[in-house]
């Protein structure tokens, strides 16, 4: 598994965010395959109290022991990005500081809770404390004081009026353990580590750390979503714009919908029937440049499957009738269609004509405005069934002018 980790700094002491870095991270790791299973594991916690060491033990990552203080309002938003972005969010802290009123951990905490009123997810964080150098009190009392210790920092948080009564469960999956001496005991610690680890593969229904993905993004949206949450943070706003998600949807299924529709230059079958066109009209063309067109939404559709269903379909609906007009689909699909109605106009006058010439030499006077005339409805109307047969199903509404 060490072998496999791709490790970067995400964002600078600078606050800048590494967008190169994550993108490579992207493909290094072939995330933009995994779909909506994938997790964001953010850490928290006081000064020294062991998050790189928990880290690297978890997931075999080498994050570096850091040194000297972040300031306050960096941390702040950090925080705001870590709980906008993670899945899972382990708070690290020691055993010896549950109920004491000016532990480490509470401003902590309620930096937490209240970048979490301000409700920018739309789905539960799962929020790990883990309890470093267990002492001898059992695990279920410290549990059960520090669920005290979070509950009063929740409540003595100024909600939004509508969230005022909201209990933290509403907002949190609340999961806490606790792990022996690193330093005293690193077998036991290691061993410990290994079993909390497993949980991060399973359902919270199985005792895991997963939580419900149904309304989480994709993976291949995660870089985007990154970029524009610290965007947000940034500015100091109170993440009540758009939802990164939607931002993320929008732009994803653009960039999907313009990337299919570019490759349909490259199509072998319409390759094939713009070889076809040069010499006279091909048969279905219309049915047949609509299947083309078609499969290039259906990859939309199956590429953009875990988005959002209501910004998906309105995307697409947009997005097939603009990206129709695009360039490239009227440098390829307009010049084509022109072609096929050549062709029908061509052939029509060509077979008007040798009608008309037998119809002169075959028609008595009396009957040849009436055998004229039903040559020419005839014609016409083969033409028009032509016409109908090249229309394209996508694009009969516009106009290819």
């Amino acid at each position: 598994m060490a072998e496999d980790c791709c490790s970067f700094q995400l964002i600078s002491g600078d606050g800048v965010l590494n967008m190169e870095g994550l993108e490579n991270f992207s493909r290094t790791t072939n995330l933009s395959q995994r779909g909506v299973s994938y997790d964001v594991v953010a850490i928290m916690g006081p000064q020294s109290s062991g998050k790189s060491t928990l880290l690297n033990k978890l997931f075999q990552t080498d994050f570096r022991m850091m040194e000297g203080q972040d300031g306050a309002t960096f941390e702040k938003q950090s925080a705001l990005f870590a709980l906008a972005i993670a899945d899972t969010v382990i708070i690290n802290m020691w055993c010896h500081d549950i109920g004491r009123e000016h532990a480490a951990h509470i401003p902590l905490l309620k930096t937490v809770f209240e970048a979490m009123a301000r409700s920018f997810r739309s789905s539960k964080t799962s929020l790990l404390f883990v309890l470093r150098d267990q002492t001898k009190t059992p695990l279920e009392v410290m549990q059960r004081l520090l669920r005290q210790d979070i509950e009063k920092i929740w409540a003595a948080i100024a909600h939004a009026d509508a969230r005022k009564r909201t209990p933290l469960d509403e907002f949190f999956n609340v999961e806490i353990t606790a792990l022996p001496s690193y330093e005293f005991d690193e077998k036991k610690f290691t061993e410990q580590v290994a079993r909390l680890r497993q949980r991060f593969f399973l359902p919270i229904s199985l005792g895991g750390l997963a939580g419900d993905r149904k309304d989480d993004q994709p993976a291949s949206g995660l870089p985007l979503r990154a970029q524009q949450i610290w965007k947000t943070v940034k500015m100091n706003k109170d993440l009540d714009l758009p939802p990164p998600q939607v931002m993320v949807a929008t732009f994803r299924c653009e960039e999907i919908a313009k990337e299919k529709l570019s490759r349909l230059k490259l199509d072998e079958t319409w390759l094939a029937m713009g070889e076809a066109l040069k010499s006279g009209p091909v048969s279905e063309f219309g049915e047949k440049l609509s299947c083309i067109l078609e499969n290039c939404l259906c990859q939309y559709d199956m590429e953009t499957i875990n988005y959002e269903e209501s910004i998906r379909n309105d995307t697409r609906r947009k997005l097939e009738a603009k990206a129709l007009k695009t360039a490239a689909v009227m440098e390829v699909v307009c010049p084509a269609y022109e072609d096929m109605l050549r062709h029908l106009r061509s052939n029509a006058l060509k077979s008007l004509q040798t009608s008309l010439e037998g119809t002169v030499k075959e028609a008595s006077r009396d009957g040849f405005e009436a055998a004229v005339d039903s040559c020419c409805q005839s014609r016409m109307l083969k033409f028009e069934q032509g016409c109908e047969d090249a229309t394209i199903r996508q694009v009969k509404d516009f106009a290819w002018t």
